[in-house]
């Protein structure tokens, strides 16, 4: 059985879970200027060689090729990169010729996500960014469609100051679906709710969750991770990266979630890149598949709590939930298994074999990576299968033996 991430619902995609305002129809992507001269001519789809492609790893996006640069010319200091319905832009810069004083924003139209570059791109001055082993960065992503990319200098003159070769947009909820491989996660009525839905009946519960991010791999994969531990240490599955330079190419976006149960377009969040890879588990992924690392701005996603894995073995019966992003959607949380206040989530075989526990609690690609926590809010297992009626999630004890030495949890 392959792993949930190129699991999807059967049922709608967005059922209980907050809009994110994006069409259903994909149109070709353009790079235009504001003024009547665009400053790059319509963007290409990247070869099949180069998009995102993981086995078991839900696709969320595709890469496109641009011819874009921005120059001190008055006229041509502002970039915008735009695909229609896109959930997300995220611009690759192949160079940089800032002089001093100068940087380079990209934002969203509104301006409320933004990210500063200066040209010794160091994070602690500037904002973060992410490297694929190629010459040149990755702005962190901007939700929505559209990017702004802006020169700011007070020179004069008509020499390139940046250059632009691709970026990554985001999939729509229709493509995701169309993309990806689906088998049958949700069992029975999708149950799931946004997180805040549970703010005030469930409020340890919508507390715990604050510790659960999206992870987006390269540009176009989609996973859960999560902090574990009191120290810069967070989980996934190994599926979803085994590797420092996937590491590298990673974000890792805490409280992407909706304000109000049920609303619409969720903020930003608070997003960081990934720093280091300490360990993955061996086997395949029908067995531990963990991958432990750490994130760049630490101090920047401290205030969302933090996890700690159980270090005994649950037990058949338990009562369990999962807060995750499901088909990358925003973080929702699946406490009930069938209908709201019905029958509680919980553990039907705490042996399911000699690693994992199963449950039919239900879950999607993107899921991946998520944490299965019991009633005292401890981590019993590490979700990575799809397939009801035994969704499964490798034992976190386990886990833990393996990892004891490098991660605090002293919770």
């Amino acid at each position: 059985m392959k792993n949930t991430l190129r699991r999807l619902r059967t049922a709608a995609v967005a059922l209980g879970a907050c809009t994110l305002g994006l069409s259903l129809l994909s149109a070709p992507a353009v790079a235009e200027a504001p003024s009547v001269q665009p400053l790059a001519p319509q963007s290409e789809r990247a070869p099949e060689s180069e998009q995102f492609s993981v086995e078991g790893v839900t696709t969320v996006g595709e890469l496109r090729t641009v011819d874009g640069s921005l120059s001190r010319a008055r006229d041509s200091r502002t970039q915008i990169i735009r695909h229609p319905g896109a959930s997300y832009v995220k611009v690759h810069f192949s160079a940089l010729r800032l002089a001093a004083g100068e940087y380079v924003t990209v934002a969203s139209p509104d301006g409320r996500e933004s990210y500063r570059y200066d040209r010794d791109l160091d994070r602690a001055t500037g904002s973060d960014y992410t490297t694929d082993g190629q010459p040149g960065f990755w702005a962190m992503s901007v939700e929505g469609d559209t990017a702004v990319v802006t020169l700011h200098s007070s020179r004069a003159g008509r020499g390139d100051a940046a250059t632009i070769d691709r970026f990554w947009r985001g999939y729509d909820h229709a493509e995701i679906k169309q993309y990806n491989f689906s088998t049958q996660s949700v069992c029975s009525t999708d149950a799931r709710r946004d997180v805040v839905c549970y703010q005030n009946s469930h409020p340890t519960e919508f507390a715990r969750g604050r510790a659960v991010a999206r992870l987006l791999m390269s540009g176009g994969g989609m996973c859960t991770a999560w902090r574990v531990g009191n120290t810069n240490r967070l989980l996934t599955n190994k599926h979803c990266f085994s590797t420092q330079a996937a590491v590298s190419a990673s974000e890792t976006q805490f409280n992407y979630q909706c304000a109000t149960c049920g609303g619409s377009n969720p903020g930003a969040g608070t997003k960081v890149s990934g720093l280091t890879l300490y360990k993955v588990s061996t086997g395949g992924s029908g067995e531990l598949d963990y991958a432990l690392y750490s994130v760049n701005n630490f101090s920047s996603i401290q205030g969302f709590g933090t996890l700690y894995l159980a270090t005994t073995a649950t037990t058949t019966g338990t009562r369990m939930y999962i807060p995750g992003h499901g088909d990358g959607s925003p973080k929702r949380l699946s406490i009930f298994e069938d209908t709201q206040n019905g029958a509680n989530c919980t553990v039907k075989n705490a042996n399911y074999n000699s690693w994992n526990i199963s449950y039919s609690c239900d879950t999607s690609g993107g899921n991946s990576g998520s944490p299965v926590l019991n009633g005292s809010h401890r981590v019993i297992a590490l979700h990575h299968l799809g397939g009801c009626p035994s969704n499964q999630g490798a034992k976190a004890h386990l886990i833990y033996n393996e990892i004891a030495s490098l991660i605090d949890n002293n919770g």
